[in-house]
């Protein structure tokens, strides 16, 4: 036995950090691939369509404003990592336990609700976007080799299994420590895509000859109808930004010294700055090419014609940018779950056993569990069940999205901070975050609102 025991300790040295899990070895750029493949969906393609909404003035603000609120977010956050010291106290692994620990249980189960809820329709909505975007490919070819006249219609259903039974494959991966080449792969597809759409809106400004667009953003029949348009702009915005929901998890993946929160300040400062140059430029160059027709997707703004090879490309960028965002958004709920059940049932050897497989061509060894198999296929197949089942969720996930944006992205973090750092009522520093707070949820509610009344008015349409 006490030869057990000194064999642990020297394996713990060697191994493992000073909380038993396995040695920590991701730094500030491996920190950005997963912020960045997690951020920048293909949601990046809808801001030329919302800088539309808003015009030349008000869309590239909205932009640069979002951009501080969700670097403020993180930052307050990553302090929340470990507490009571924000440098040397004790380990959150998760955003969760971060509520758990700091503002307690209550608090913690509306926390876990609205995260969870928001990831899983995430993942409905990243299969129906893969899929549109290879029914696109596939469109796109046919007109290519049948003519511009033939009946490239198809469906999604094949594209949304197969999509589903990619991510099979790969939700097998146990956590976001086995991710990072992934997550490299997926953000460089991130920069392809959006820099595409950003190459071919400058295209189409040159062929154009001027830049089009009005600094009031296009004109609609009504001022309701204005107001319901820049409401849903501004949601499209807010929530293209922030990725509090997995910052802890990314952040639980950093090596120290230096101190984990500092890494990961520097990495969001990054991360969000390289984030809004593209937003920028896929939304003001997306409304200076196409003015008050600027499509709701950028890219089906130039045809599945010509350039047909191009717009493929982007397309298929943005599919195996979201095999890796599909992972990156919901590592956290298989965590939860597989983390529950394996306390609740820790004699299980079918839930806790696990056997090393390496798979040819594959970078590292597969850690394969059979529950987390079974679990994982489950989940999967539900999100391509729910797609397949309501084709038009993406309406219903900018309600889920509104819903939580304020209460996770602002209100947790801020909260956290105040007893943290104990932070003493109607400071300056109280009033100033309690200000930050109040003012992002009255957008949050106006956003909301623009959502309902989308939904409203695409169900009477």
């Amino acid at each position: 036995m006490a030869v057990h025991n000194s064999l642990e300790i020297a394996n713990k040295d060697d191994f493992c950090e000073d909380d038993g899990r396995p040695k920590r070895t991701g730094n500030i750029w491996t920190c950005n691939a997963h912020i960045i493949t997690g951020v920048i969906g293909s949601g990046v393609l809808s801001l030329a369509w919302s800088t539309a909404q808003l015009g030349w003035i008000a869309g590239p603000i909205s932009m640069v404003c979002f951009a501080i609120v969700t670097y403020i977010s993180a930052s307050l956050l990553s302090d929340c990592y470990r507490c009571p010291d924000p440098v040397t106290g004790t380990r959150n692994y998760t955003y969760v336990d971060a509520v758990n620990a700091i503002l307690g249980q209550k608090r913690k189960v509306l926390c876990g609700f609205l995260l969870y809820t928001g990831m899983y329709g995430t993942g409905v909505a990243y299969v129906l976007t893969a899929s549109i975007s290879m029914r696109a490919i596939h469109s796109s070819n046919c007109y290519h080799t049948q003519g511009h006249e033939a009946p490239c219609v198809f469906g999604d259903a094949f594209y949304m299994l197969l999509f589903g039974a990619i991510q099979i494959i790969f939700s097998q991966i146990p956590n976001f420590h086995g991710m990072e080449w992934l997550s490299i792969v997926a953000a460089m597809m991130s920069f392809s895509y959006a820099s595409i759409g950003f190459a071919l809106g400058f295209a189409k400004v040159i062929e154009n000859g001027s830049i089009m667009g009005s600094l009031g953003g296009i004109p609609q029949v009504t001022v309701a109808q204005k107001v319901w348009k820049v409401c849903q702009a501004l949601g499209d915005i807010a929530f293209a930004y922030p990725y509090t929901g997995f910052l802890l998890e990314i952040q639980d993946t950093l090596k120290s010294p230096p101190a984990e929160n500092k890494t990961m300040k520097k990495a969001s400062m990054i991360a969000v700055f390289t984030t809004t140059f593209f937003y920028l430029c896929c939304g003001c160059f997306g409304y200076a090419a196409f003015g008050n027709q600027t499509p709701g997707n950028l890219l089906t703004g130039f045809g599945f014609y010509e350039p047909y090879w191009l717009v493929d490309l982007a397309n298929v960028c943005i599919v195996v940018h979201l095999v890796g965002g599909y992972q990156v958004c919901n590592q956290p709920v298989f965590a939860f779950m597989e983390g529950w059940l394996g306390k609740k049932f820790s004699n299980s050897t079918f839930i806790n056993k696990s056997y090393t497989i390496k798979l040819p061509l594959f970078p590292t060894h597969l850690n394969l569990n059979l529950f987390r198999l079974c679990t994982r296929t489950l989940y999967v197949a539900s999100t391509t069940g729910i797609a397949m089942t309501f084709p038009y969720f993406n309406q219903i996930l900018g309600v889920l999205g509104t819903v939580g944006f304020w209460p996770l992205t602002i209100y947790f973090p801020v909260q956290m901070y105040f007893v943290q750092l104990k932070v003493e009522a109607w400071t300056r520093k109280w009033v100033i975050l309690q200000t930050f707070s109040i003012v992002c949820l009255v957008i949050s509610t106006i956003a909301l609102i623009g959502c309902l009344q989308g939904i409203v008015s695409a169900k009477i349409e």
